[in-house]
């Protein structure tokens, strides 16, 4: 798993995101579906491609690693109360982000003072999130609020 977040996130983002009491759930096929931490879920591994998709407590520990403006999407203040809920952010609401950003990659989302707000995937690329003025930019899986 930590090999897969390094590929995913970076060097080093493997040991960041899993400590040492990580347990993993398997699935019917025997493949890790789950990693938690104590009773939290740290990720879930997509069984289509394989890669991570992020529970908020490793979404934390990602976002402390990582030196801005790595992996980020910057929303502004208005959208802030709602992407705490869980809702998505939409591209009118991006103030800036990682150029490095594919779509359908595993995002942070933060405010202008760069504190997390909701982890997500991309639905646009990190330029196309600058370019667009309508349509989703992040689907968000979990909100700060929504844990």
């Amino acid at each position: 798993m930590r090999r897969i977040a390094d590929f995913q996130f970076g060097r080093g983002a493997g040991d960041a995101m899993f400590p040492d009491d990580t347990t993993f759930a398997y699935s019917n096929t025997k493949r890790i579906r789950y990693a938690n931490s104590g009773k939290t879920r740290l990720i879930t591994v997509r069984a289509g491609d394989g890669r991570l998709t992020l529970g908020y407590p490793a979404a934390e520990r990602l976002h402390a690693f990582l030196a801005a403006p790595k992996n980020r999407v910057v929303v502004m203040s208005d959208a802030v109360p709602f992407i705490l809920d869980g809702k998505n952010a939409m591209a009118k609401h991006v103030v800036s982000s990682d150029p490095e950003i594919m779509a359908e990659d595993e995002v942070l989302v933060v405010d202008e003072n760069d504190n997390l707000l909701a982890t997500g995937m991309a639905m646009l690329s990190g330029t196309e999130m600058i370019g667009f003025s309508y349509g989703t930019a992040v689907k968000v899986r979990q909100g700060k609020n929504r844990q």
